[in-house]
């Protein structure tokens, strides 16, 4: 476990469900990884990011997934493409990432409370 935060600390991540609407590969980056472009809603409009999902996701059954990133975070120069989210997940037993998600859909651009 990490330091301990305050609830305000919390407060300052912006953490907000998306669905993806496009999703296609990225051979450039040095990592395995897929450029995705993530629909939060009206507020935020459509982000782009770049996530190392290769192993339990293919780029079909990506697209339409409802999943969780953080907004606020500055853009991040990730080879020649330029990641807006940090799309959130967790690792496996074996390193490899399973997407955070919602439960049950909700609507796009709703923050975790």
């Amino acid at each position: 476990m990490t330091e301990e935060i305050t609830y305000a600390d919390f407060e300052r991540v912006d953490i907000r469900a998306g669905t993806i609407i496009e999703a296609e590969p990225f051979p450039e980056a040095r990592k395995p990884a897929v450029k995705l472009l993530i629909d939060f809603g009206p507020e935020i409009g459509v982000k782009k990011s770049s996530a190392q999902i290769t192993v339990h996701y293919t780029l079909e059954n990506l697209v339409g997934r409802q999943v969780l990133g953080v907004v606020n975070f500055p853009p991040r120069q990730i080879g020649p493409f330029r990641s807006e989210v940090l799309t959130l997940g967790f690792e496996d037993e074996s390193g490899a990432i399973v997407l955070a998600a919602t439960d049950k859909p909700v609507p796009n651009g709703r923050k975790l409370m």
